[in-house]
């Protein structure tokens, strides 16, 4: 009996879930069916690495692509930070308010010393 209970109380999730995925494979099939298929070179080649993805494992690297990640890794976390803050901004008062602030200028002045130092330039 609890059981039966149980399931009806899922079984509203469950269809949720066989929709979504016929949904999703539906799309699938149509960009087979109705998108046009012609692979070349080009559109085989490597996206977006800045070098062939099967190529011998000892070549150099350019640390470039290691301060691209960094950076983006740090004013990705400053956004981290914002949402909390921004909902939590009415209980936490001035101080909540200008440590932000303050956090904010740190990355500024570290995001102008980057660019200054020609980090953000990808020659």
């Amino acid at each position: 009996m609890v059981s039966e209970e149980l399931l009806r109380e899922y079984l509203p999730i469950l269809v949720f879930i066989f929709i979504a995925a016929g949904i999703s494979i539906a799309a699938v099939l149509a960009s087979f069916i109705v998108g046009k298929q012609n692979p070349d070179p080009e559109k085989l080649s490597a996206y977006e690495c800045g070098f062939e993805a099967f190529d011998d494992a000892r070549n150099k690297f350019d640390v470039r692509f290691y301060l691209v990640a960094i950076l983006f890794i740090i004013f990705d976390l400053e956004v981290a930070f914002l949402f909390p803050w921004a909902i939590s901004l009415g209980q936490i008062g001035l101080f909540g308010f200008w440590s932000m602030v303050a956090f904010l200028g740190i990355l500024t002045v570290g995001f102008i010393y980057e660019w200054k130092k020609g980090a953000l330039d990808w020659e």
